[in-house]
């Protein structure tokens, strides 16, 4: 039996739902992932953004990379500064990224859209200001320039252009590090992706909570919303993945910035 195919009825259980386990926020902690792979030995971990290592990615989570696939989306918070960017998207684990494509992670479909809506360059609504990196950097002057290219935080950013191509795509799966409109800051262009992409769960970080969305939320929106808290490991019907270390070394949630 396929566990795709599951994913499309929404919570219900695969032949293993130890495949792959989905990551909130980890903000440069990785002691629970690492501890939780082992104890668990899942296919694949998705980290879903605002990853932050304090050193190259590959680095910060070598005791795992033996035992587990690593994919990833970046958040916000990884465009915060040049550390930031540099041990997630040089590193060794760069084309881990799952943002803007659609890969087959351990038989499942997963599509990914890292990164978050910002008003200078599309708030989700109504017309983009620039459609494009091209766009924006057609109007950027060159000592806003970072590395001759984007502006460092709107690498953080998305664009139309990325988000687009996706609309076109099937998968099992959507990773985002934006909400769906079931949160209230989430965005109706989300759901409108999912049902695209005609996906049975959609998970995603940014907030720092887990919300129990209420099964009228699945039954409206036509796929299962699970918000993953910070630090928090869910698995892939949404189910909490007990750790014994993250409450206890990570007491509090950090308020997000955008």
């Amino acid at each position: 039996m396929d566990a795709a195919p599951a994913f499309k009825r929404g919570l219900v259980e695969p032949v293993d739902v130890k495949r792959i386990f989905f990551c909130g926020d980890p903000h440069g902690h990785f002691e629970h992932i690492i501890e939780t792979v082992h104890a668990h030995r899942p296919v694949a971990i998705v980290l879903l953004g605002d990853v932050q290592p304090k050193e190259p990615l590959e680095q910060a989570l070598k005791p795992i990379l033996a035992l587990t696939e690593v994919w990833w989306i970046h958040g916000n918070h990884d465009t915060d500064s040049d550390a930031d960017y540099d041990h997630l998207f040089g590193s060794a684990l760069a084309d881990r990224n799952l943002h803007g494509r659609v890969v087959e992670v351990a038989g499942v479909r997963i599509a990914g859209l890292g990164g978050i809506f910002r008003e200078q360059i599309w708030s989700a609504s109504g017309q983009p200001r620039y459609p494009s990196a091209e766009a924006f950097l057609a109007q950027c002057g060159k000592g806003n320039r970072w590395r001759g290219g984007l502006p460092r935080k709107h690498r953080s950013s998305i664009f139309p252009s990325e988000f687009d191509p996706l609309l076109q795509e099937k998968a099992d799966v959507l990773v985002t590090h934006e909400a769906p409109s079931c949160h209230p800051h989430g965005f109706q262009v989300i759901d409108d992706l999912a049902a695209s992409l005609g996906v049975g769960l959609a998970f995603h970080g940014h907030h720092h909570e887990h919300i129990d969305y209420r099964k009228e939320e699945a039954t409206r929106l036509g796929f299962t919303p699970v918000g993953v808290a910070y630090c928090e490991i869910r698995n892939q019907l949404g189910h909490l993945v007990p750790t014994t270390c993250w409450r206890t070394a990570f007491p509090g949630d950090r308020l997000e910035e955008r």
